[in-house]
């Protein structure tokens, strides 16, 4: 993409709406527009990392087994009166009634919609285990959205369901839903923590959250430092093993770790004094079992091995995939902007020409933007009439990992500049060199489809 043919409306200054970091940064970007309180526009850029976000968490959902569908944003109210949730949400549920005098509302969850579709299609226990997921915008009409895409009102979710026979199959899924996410995050360039947490209106026992430190998170957190040591890297694990899957959820939660919700004080105090940390946290995702509470009340049974009709037992499993873009933000910035991590970026590297209009600068940035695409990567050439010093305020401000500047003193020694975001170094390399290295980088990574 050349940065003239591009919309992507940049702010000079601060908004003064923006509160928190990865609110100002977003707006400054040109990722997001306010279209209401809690609503926004996705402006190119935005959409380009939501996309990618997207793409991971639905790749990971995948390899784990779970099979990807679409719901729709509107609900009727009578499923949610079956399960005895409909009076008892709250007034974060946006109830409407159409034209038919029907009792509407916008899903801000879909516990009752898949209990629905399974009961509907699923009656023997040889079609279980499944997991169906889908990744769709929803509303809950929080009293005081703020901190932007953090806590809007309007929101982009991955939300799974899995139904199973018995409670151990079902603790099976929970456990393979957090091999799953620790994968997810981790393509991200997170760090999320599952900490212990408390189910809020979902129901259940078991659930964690996921959360990402960060000092402007809503939850205040409780946790051993030597969780942050943890990391999942490029482990093979076969999801359809139970050993394995608990093995990596002791692994990850053995080790104190809980929201204030669910904090124990004596057991925090067990821990050795120099390991205690207390913190913030953002919730990026949150994984559930609950039993058979949606599935007695809705009448979601099969047949078992004995011939007899036996509930399903059921957990959801949640990824706030608008709310992962102001994560990332809030984790990797500095006072120039934002650091993408390399596998979420919304362009692989930035190509600045120092000197547009100059003839030898001008076909050389040509030459590096037609390999790098080439090679299926996705570069960002900034071919504006603009001085140097507002082009890289820009690149800076967007925050691609990698930077190539092209001028002809450079040119002249038959170099160009390649410049890491991350550290601020810079290396002069012949032009070929360049693009070898970056190819190279992000042959470690999932170059998923361009948009």
């Amino acid at each position: 993409m050349r940065l003239t043919r591009y919309f992507m409306p940049v702010l000079r200054e601060n908004p003064a709406e923006a509160q928190i970091v990865s609110h100002r940064l977003m707006l400054r970007a040109g990722m997001i527009k306010q279209n209401a309180a809690g609503i926004y526009s996705w402006l190119p850029l935005g959409f380009k990392v939501l996309r990618k976000l997207e793409n991971i968490v639905h790749e990971e959902q995948i390899r784990a087994g779970h099979v990807p569908m679409l719901m729709p944003t509107m609900q009727s109210a009578d499923l949610w009166r079956e399960s005895g949730r409909y009076d008892a949400y709250g007034p974060e549920m946006l109830r409407i009634r159409d034209r038919q005098d029907r009792d509407m509302l916008f899903g801000p969850t879909n516990e009752e919609m898949i209990t629905d579709i399974f009961r509907s299609h699923v009656s023997s226990y040889k079609d279980l285990p499944l997991t169906l997921y889908h990744i769709q915008w929803k509303f809950r009409d929080e009293m005081r959205p703020r901190f932007g895409v953090m806590r809007g009102r309007e929101f982009f979710m991955k939300d799974g369901y899995n139904f199973d026979l018995t409670k151990e199959d079902a603790l099976h899924a929970y456990n393979r839903h957090l091999v799953s996410y620790l994968r997810t995050y981790e393509r991200m360039g997170l760090q999320a923590i599952p900490m212990r947490a408390d189910s809020g209106p979902i129901g259940g026992d078991d659930t964690h959250e996921f959360l990402v430190l960060a000092d402007t998170g809503e939850s205040e957190v409780f946790y051993d430092s030597a969780v942050t040591d943890l990391t999942f890297g490029d482990r093979d694990i076969d999801y359809d093993s139970v050993a394995q899957c608990q093995g990596v959820m002791e692994e990850f939660t053995n080790l104190y770790a809980r929201t204030d919700e669910t904090h124990d004080q004596a057991l925090f105090d067990a821990i050795p004094a120099e390991r205690q940390r207390k913190a913030r946290g953002i919730e990026v995702g949150q994984i559930f079992y609950f039993g058979t509470k949606y599935s007695d009340a809705m009448g979601a049974k099969v047949q078992g091995p004995d011939g007899k009709p036996t509930a399903v037992h059921m957990g959801s499993h949640g990824i706030g995939v608008s709310r992962l873009v102001g994560a990332i933000i809030e984790a990797s910035h500095d006072d120039k902007g934002i650091i993408w991590p390399e596998g979420v970026t919304p362009f692989h590297c930035g190509i600045v020409n120092l000197k547009q209009g100059d003839a030898e600068a001008d076909a050389a940035c040509d030459a590096l933007y037609t390999s790098l695409r080439a090679l299926g990567l996705d570069p960002l050439y900034d071919d504006r009439k603009e001085r140097a010093g507002g082009k890289f305020a820009t690149m800076d401000l967007i925050g691609l990992p990698w930077r190539i500047t092209v001028g002809p003193r450079g040119l002249k020694n038959g170099v160009v500049e390649l410049t890491s975001r991350k550290s601020g170094e810079s290396v002069e390399m012949p032009p070929e060199q360049a693009v070898e290295k970056i190819a190279s980088i992000y042959a470690t990574h999932h170059v998923t489809g361009n948009l």
